[in-house]
């Protein structure tokens, strides 16, 4: 697969206004990106901007934090297909997580699988900068067991991005059960070949255009 289809063309920040919105589908278009990556309120805006093409849109859900009501979260992802969303991104409750509540972890992503349904797309996303491996690999498994399409390492907005170990943590955990995401820091082609290498089905990242034409990017 070429690159560029593996791309989550990506723009979360708390400022983006509409017009951005609409910059962002454009460009997804232009450099045929697999999808474009927004906050939920922003879903039914990016369909509009992106009929009559085949790039998905991807919805964030409970982001940044993930440490919401399973309630919120099932709601916004409601919402969010109702508006089009192709694709959930949720974030794992983490507090939980390190907590030892491993059942409340696995009904929250449980129950957004099965309000996304089987013909659509749920990403679990660790938040690995805050975990330690043995919790990285629960995360997993958990997402494994909740029947979560790909479990993904990074918001973009926490204390680290996507680390290649972290990637080869993950593929280990899921053996091709759920498929990888990296997310978080990758702003160059060298850089996102590496992660292509490990095997990632897909990337999550706000420098896909500078990726492409083998530039530098500076955002998440």
């Amino acid at each position: 697969m070429k690159l560029n289809k593996l791309i989550d063309h990506t723009l979360l920040k708390a400022t983006v206004t509409l017009a951005e919105i609409e910059t962002l589908c454009k460009e997804a278009v232009e450099y045929d990106f697999y999808s474009v990556c927004v906050n939920s309120c922003y879903v039914a805006a990016a369909k509009k901007f992106l009929a009559g093409t085949d790039i998905k849109v991807c919805s964030v859900v409970g982001f940044p934090l993930g440490a919401m009501s399973a309630k919120a979260k099932y709601f916004e992802t409601t919402q969010a297909l109702a508006d089009g969303a192709d694709e959930i991104d949720m974030v794992l409750n983490v507090g939980w997580l390190k907590s030892g509540e491993t059942q409340k972890v696995l009904d929250d992503i449980a129950a957004l699988k099965q309000c996304v349904g089987e013909n659509r797309v749920l990403k679990v996303i660790l938040e690995t900068c805050y975990l330690t491996d043995e919790e990285k690999r629960l995360a997993c498994k958990l997402a494994l067991e909740a029947h979560a399409d790909f479990v993904k390492t990074s918001t973009g907005f926490g204390t680290g991005g996507a680390t290649l170990a972290d990637v080869k943590l993950m593929k280990e955990c899921v053996q091709g059960k759920a498929k990888v995401k990296a997310s978080g820091g990758i702003r160059d082609y060298e850089t996102a070949m590496q992660y292509v290498a490990l095997g990632v089905e897909r990337i999550g990242t706000s420098n896909g255009i500078a990726i492409l034409k083998g530039e530098k990017g500076t955002g998440y």
